[in-house]
């Protein structure tokens, strides 16, 4: 009987049962790593093989993500109103999208008969929209108060026709507009157009009575200007939650008017006064200088006098004539009460 004697193995067979060895483990590393969401997706039939799970991992993906948020879309019937692909929900996580929140997002549009699809709820997400929540103010419409307590803790002051301020504050209840949400405005300026449309309103009205008494009027004026227009919201109603009375604007006003206007006239009379100053030392001025002029021609009597005596055009009696005269006329002023200066007298 012969014995056969086995070879021993040569190192190459030991470098193949190393190599087997190796990737055995490394298969099972790999499958216990991701077996758990790979038997996910077998049983809730998402369309995601080994080979994709170990693919996104090379990816920078997170399968775990993708794959609940597959599993859900494919639960609750997604896939067949939407073509959600695996490299859609790929690509939009790649571009720094909140993949489960679209997801849930499409699920509560589709439960409340909300038209939202794939692409818009994905575009809302990646400019930065929180769409879930855009969804959810859709279904439940939320309340603003304006003006915005978080910024002012004043209020809306208007003025009405009479001149009466008044002092608002209201409560605008809105829900998303999906199709205007892309571009829309936020609620900021639904603050500002309501706030401007209250003083608008309160503005127009005659008298503040009417403000007081039917306050639900400033609402329907509000409403009928199309406020919504090119925001992500539509505006349901809004409600004067509180007007007061503030102060009386107008009589303020005329009061500051009629203090302007007696500021003005003084200064025209104190003009008027400083002109009439001025005109009377000019005709101080011009009084010196007739004078001055009397007083030269004065100066020329007694030489005109001596002069006729020269000649002998005036003689003794004509000189006694015209003192006399002189005399009488000095005597008249006197009687009349005037004062004149006298005059000087020929020698």
């Amino acid at each position: 009987m012969r014995i056969a004697l086995l070879a021993a193995p040569t190192p190459f067979q030991w470098v193949a049962v190393i190599v087997i060895l190796l990737g055995t483990i490394m298969f099972l590393a790999v499958f216990a790593q991701f077996a758990s969401l790979w038997l996910q997706c077998k049983m809730t039939r998402a369309g995601i093989s080994l080979l994709n799970l170990i693919t996104m991992r090379f990816r920078k993906c997170n399968p775990t993500v993708i794959v609940r948020s597959k599993i859900m879309a494919v639960q609750a019937g997604l896939t067949r109103l939407y073509p959600i692909s695996t490299a859609a929900l790929e690509a939009h996580y790649l571009a720094r999208g909140n993949v489960p929140n679209v997801i849930r997002a499409l699920i509560a549009a589709q439960r409340a008969n909300i038209d939202l699809d794939w692409d818009t709820a994905q575009a809302i997400d990646l400019a930065g929209r929180d769409i879930l929540e855009a969804v959810r103010t859709s279904v439940y419409p939320k309340v603003i108060d304006c003006p915005d307590p978080r910024r002012t803790t004043g209020t809306l002051d208007a003025v009405a026709g009479d001149g009466i301020q008044l002092r608002a504050r209201a409560r605008v209840t809105v829900r998303t507009n999906i199709s205007q949400l892309i571009g829309g405005a936020t609620e900021e300026t639904v603050i500002a157009r309501v706030g401007q449309g209250i003083v608008q309103a309160i503005g127009s009205t005659a008298s503040y009575k009417r403000v007081l008494e039917n306050p639900d009027s400033i609402s329907k004026i509000v409403l009928s200007q199309g406020l919504e227009a090119q925001t992500a919201y539509e505006i349901v109603s809004i409600d004067i939650a509180d007007i007061d009375v503030g102060e009386n604007i107008g009589a303020r006003l005329q009061a500051d008017q009629a203090e302007a206007d007696m500021r003005v006239a003084q200064a025209k009379a104190e003009q008027r006064r400083a002109e009439a100053r001025a005109r009377e030392q000019e005709m101080v001025a011009r009084i010196q200088e007739n004078r001055a002029k009397v007083v030269l021609a004065e100066a020329q009597v007694p030489r005109a006098v001596a002069e006729a005596f020269s000649s002998g055009n005036l003689g003794l009696l004509d000189f006694y004539e015209l003192k006399n005269v002189q005399a009488d006329t000095r005597m008249r002023e006197a009687i009349a009460g005037e004062s004149t200066k006298p005059m000087r007298q020929p020698e």
